[in-house]
């Protein structure tokens, strides 16, 4: 029993499509495919807004590892300049020391002239 309701509601649900004009099917065939091309049109538009955002991260990426290499080359040239004056300086100080051993060895060797001198007498 139950076939054959179920047999009936479809023959009367498909009577009104054999029902449809040929010009209501061509214009519904025609919504469809402007559907169709809306859909196809927008997925378009999202791949190119998505490529083109795409090169824009890149783009910003390279900047962004230009300014990084700019960044480490200037590093790079403050520590040789500081390395060159760090040197420069220990020179310095290596020229102060050797003269105060200069000095004190003349002063040395004078006082112990002076203290032979003062044991002659």
């Amino acid at each position: 029993m139950k076939k054959i309701h179920f047999g009936l509601a479809l023959a009367m649900a498909a009577a009104p499509l054999a029902a449809c004009s040929e010009r209501a099917q061509e214009q519904t065939a025609q919504a469809a495919d402007a559907i169709g091309d809306d859909a196809k049109n927008v997925g378009s538009r999202a791949a190119a807004a998505t490529d083109r955002a795409a090169d824009d991260v890149a783009a910003a990426a390279d900047r962004a590892g230009e300014k990084l290499d700019r960044a480490g080359d200037r590093a790079a040239a403050a520590t040789k300049n500081a390395a060159r004056d760090a040197d420069a300086a220990a020179d310095r100080a290596g020229e102060k020391i050797d003269r105060a051993g200069d000095r004190a060895a003349d002063r040395t060797g004078a006082a112990l002239q002076n203290a032979g001198a003062a044991i002659r007498d």
